[in-house]
């Protein structure tokens, strides 16, 4: 690791559980000891390329290599074991346009859960309530996870913990896994 990139170590955050990419990097960078303009830059100074900024918003063709995810780790001060975990496991579909919440589960730890991106998850198991993509005051879509700095819709400022009243009870049908098994 070079000094350049050392200024970037700040307290290691510990990621939750479930949390996705998206969310940890989004929190990582808004600790107020890490001086990043943007993840792109720390991405340029691991030789990383785009894939930062990719992983942000779920693109995640190519998948990470476990070298990448030790690198980056280095950095932030965890093992690329446990940033892999922030990850959908492979060959598992996820939403990639559709950003999706409980917001019953925010309430309780406000951090985006990598498991509501799933295709074969359209509720929350939990709470049986199915899952929101966009608000419903102003219906506006929810943004990448990594953008959830104050836990409110980005056009109305509705809170996502004011939105559970509008979450609808989830049907048998939503509650079971739809991924198809071979």
């Amino acid at each position: 690791m070079s000094d350049s990139t050392a200024e970037y170590f700040s307290v290691v955050l510990q990621p939750d559980e479930d949390e996705s990419i998206s969310h940890y990097l989004g929190r990582w960078k808004r600790q107020e000891v890490v001086s990043l303009s943007s993840i792109g830059s720390l991405s340029r100074q691991l030789k990383l390329g785009t894939a930062m900024s990719r992983w942000e918003k779920f693109y995640l063709n190519p998948f990470p290599t476990l070298k990448q995810l030790e690198q980056l780790g280095k950095v932030m001060g965890i093992e690329g074991d446990r940033l892999l975990l922030m990850f959908p496991p492979k060959g598992e579909p996820i939403n990639v346009r559709i950003i999706r919440l409980c917001c019953a589960c925010y309430d309780e730890a406000p951090y985006h859960r990598m498991k509501w991106q799933f295709q074969s998850t359209a509720a929350c198991e939990k709470h049986q309530l199915r899952l929101l993509y966009k608000c419903p005051n102003c219906e506006v879509h929810l943004p990448i996870p990594a953008e959830w700095e104050s836990g409110r819709c980005r056009k109305c400022q509705m809170l996502f913990r004011s939105m559970i009243k509008h979450q609808k009870t989830a049907r048998t049908y939503d509650l079971m896994d739809t991924s198809v098994s071979t």
